[in-house]
């Protein structure tokens, strides 16, 4: 009796535990999604050269014509939804050495989300490049996915509890396993997506960019995802294992 108990302690730890970092992952995942911090754009130039180059970035920036070539050219971010950048509020001839800076953030639409990328940036006669368009979607696409799959899992997860059973926490795991492989590739897709673009497209000597703290969130949510698949798998299997080796010890 004492041997069920202690075994029913480390599976109910386990399964605690598993909770708390699937818990955690998901809110990681859903503030990266929501967050436009994935790529940061900084401009090394001074202010007042950045004051007189406002307006006309602002200009290029808001136009239906705008691409990829535009947020590169001063301080700005880009998420999955939208991309910001940040301009001085006044741009004219008698702006003070130091202007106070506003940032604003155009979003991208269902269509933008799917739109054809091009061989050369901003060229749409220069053919489609089919790399970056394919990993474009795909970055698109695979955190809801991941989500998804998680939101499937807890459901099933709840069934498990309500049944007193451990045995539907495989399929959990199961759903948490390809959540995680699923932020993986989305990492993936945007590290890749990034490096073609610079590759095209070089950044201007005045301008560092970086990975934002939105793609930190996802690169931490993708462990935190096999570490809790691992610990349901681990829960349910190890208990399935003992059951049956007491059952069979029983009818012995």
């Amino acid at each position: 009796s004492s041997k069920g108990t202690m075994m029913d302690n480390r599976f109910a730890t386990a399964l605690v535990i598993a909770c708390v970092l699937s818990l955690i992952s998901t809110i990681y995942m859903a503030a990266s999604i929501g967050t436009d911090f994935w790529y940061e754009y900084h401009t090394l130039s001074p202010a007042e050269n950045v004051s007189e180059a406002g307006r006309s970035i602002w200009d290029e920036f808001v136009s239906e014509e705008a691409d990829e070539k535009t947020y590169k050219k001063c301080n700005g971010t880009v998420g999955l939804w939208r991309r910001c950048i940040t301009v001085p509020k006044n741009s004219h001839w008698y702006s003070p050495p130091e202007p106070d800076m506003t940032t604003s953030c155009i979003s991208f639409s269902l269509s933008d989300q799917f739109m054809e990328k091009y061989v050369e940036p901003g060229n749409h006669n220069s053919g489609t490049d089919l790399n970056r368009t394919y990993l474009w979607r795909l970055q698109f696409l695979l955190p809801f996915v991941s989500l998804g799959l998680m939101c499937f899992g807890a459901l099933i997860g709840l069934c498990a509890c309500a049944c007193r059973s451990l045995y539907p926490a495989i399929a959990t795991g199961v759903l948490h396993f390809l959540a995680g492989l699923c932020t993986l590739g989305l990492v993936g897709c945007y590290v890749a997506g990034i490096e073609l673009l610079h590759k095209k497209l070089p950044l201007p000597d005045d301008v560092r960019g970086e990975f934002g703290w939105s793609f930190c969130l996802a690169c931490v949510s993708a462990p935190l995802q096999f570490m809790a698949a691992a610990l349901f798998i681990w829960a349910a299997r190890t208990n399935r294992k003992e059951f049956t080796l007491l059952k069979a010890y029983r009818v012995a």
